[in-house]
């Protein structure tokens, strides 16, 4: 078929094919987390269906990041060990609760919480409270030139603040290490001890009054010199 001068009508260009856009790249730091969330919900799975050995694989993942976290809110190793074991019994009980996500944010919850109990329960000073701000290891090496009296005066101030944490409650003192050792916020916190954000302000508040009131008569060894 042509038109009035003889020409066949040329026939409409298609509209051109968009390019497919380039895949996203993989986020490199996102990888690992989504990796070990993937592994934590398949024994997750597992161990909600009976299965005692998903359930050990989760307590051998988990342990020792809770054994330091409750090691920082209860006052000696002893009681750090019955209250991670109480926290990974508990649960155990309560593992058809876990709604998914952060498994181990659900753990220090847990634990933190039967901490808060076992200090409730026991209600003494230990004779020795948090042994682990006395410990070598868990400070930072000496060099050859270290001042002796430099040390002598970081072994007392260490000292005197294990001994004025061990007299503060159970709550003001596990919010104070949560959020100045272990560096949580006023949220997570919230969500690991079941209480409001203002309580939790509102302890932290009262515990750093409590602890300058304990430490009035040793303040010179917190002073810059």
């Amino acid at each position: 078929m042509s038109d009035d001068r003889g020409h066949a009508p040329s026939r409409p260009v298609p509209d051109a094919v968009p390019e497919a856009a380039p895949a996203a790249a993989p986020d490199a730091s996102a990888g690992p987390r989504a990796a070990d969330a993937r592994r934590d919900a398949i024994l997750v799975d597992r161990a909600r269906a009976g299965d005692l050995t998903a359930y050990n694989d989760i307590v051998a993942l988990h342990q020792d990041f809770l054994h330091a976290l409750v090691a920082r809110v209860v006052p000696d190793r002893d009681q750090a060990e019955d209250v991670t074991q109480e926290a990974f019994f508990r649960a155990y009980r309560q593992i058809g609760a876990f709604r998914g996500g952060n498994l181990r944010s659900w753990l220090a919850r847990i634990a933190v919480n039967a901490a808060v109990d076992l200090q409730r329960v026991r209600k003494r000073r230990p004779v020795q409270p948090y042994p682990e701000l006395e410990d070598d290891s868990w400070q930072p090496p000496a060099g050859a030139d270290a001042d002796p009296e430099a040390l002598t005066m970081t072994a007392e101030r260490h000292a005197a603040l294990a001994h004025a944490l061990a007299a503060i409650t159970a709550d003001q003192r596990a919010a104070i290490v949560l959020f100045d050792v272990e560096g949580y916020d006023y949220a997570e916190i919230a969500g690991m001890t079941g209480v409001s954000v203002g309580t939790v302000k509102s302890r932290i508040h009262r515990g750093r009054l409590s602890l300058r009131s304990l430490l009035a008569d040793r303040m010179e060894l917190f002073r810059e010199r």
